[in-house]
């Protein structure tokens, strides 16, 4: 997959998501269900957390494609694609764990946005990441 093709699909799920957000979040105080802006929820919390490991497994993927033979590093080589996918597979964990449990919908203060954010960029973190790890192993053998 080629980074422009990466980053086109990135901002279209966000913009998606913001799409969907913002009828949620016009409803103004008629909701009773919404949360503050300000307000800290455990899904909010968990959905951040979910999408930022995503986003480092993500880094950590791209730069594992760029050096697939490269030295045993922290972005690297096998090791770092393995990185990756562990943190890939973490962040759909979390993204999941926030969906399953997220009581209301989009724009109630629950995190189920990032949630989405967080299962996308740790299912694209994890794509990239097998790839890596496929071709340092062809590079190695």
């Amino acid at each position: 997959m080629s980074v422009r093709r990466l980053l086109a699909t990135g901002t279209a799920a966000l913009l998606g998501a913001l799409a969907l957000v913002a009828p949620a979040s016009a409803a103004g105080p008629a909701s009773s269900l919404a949360a503050s802006v300000t307000t800290v929820s455990a899904g909010r919390i968990g959905s951040f957390a979910g999408a930022v490991i995503g986003l480092i497994g993500l880094v950590v993927a791209w730069r594992a494609m760029a050096r697939p033979a490269g030295r045993l590093g922290v972005g690297t080589g096998p090791l770092g694609a393995w990185l990756a996918l562990a943190a890939g597979v973490a962040a759909v964990a979390l993204g999941a764990v926030v969906v399953a449990t997220a009581a209301g919908g989009l724009g109630t203060g629950n995190g189920l946005g990032g949630a989405y954010v967080a299962l996308i960029v740790g299912l694209a973190a994890t794509t990239l990441a097998g790839r890596a790890a496929s071709r340092a192993r062809r590079h190695a053998g």
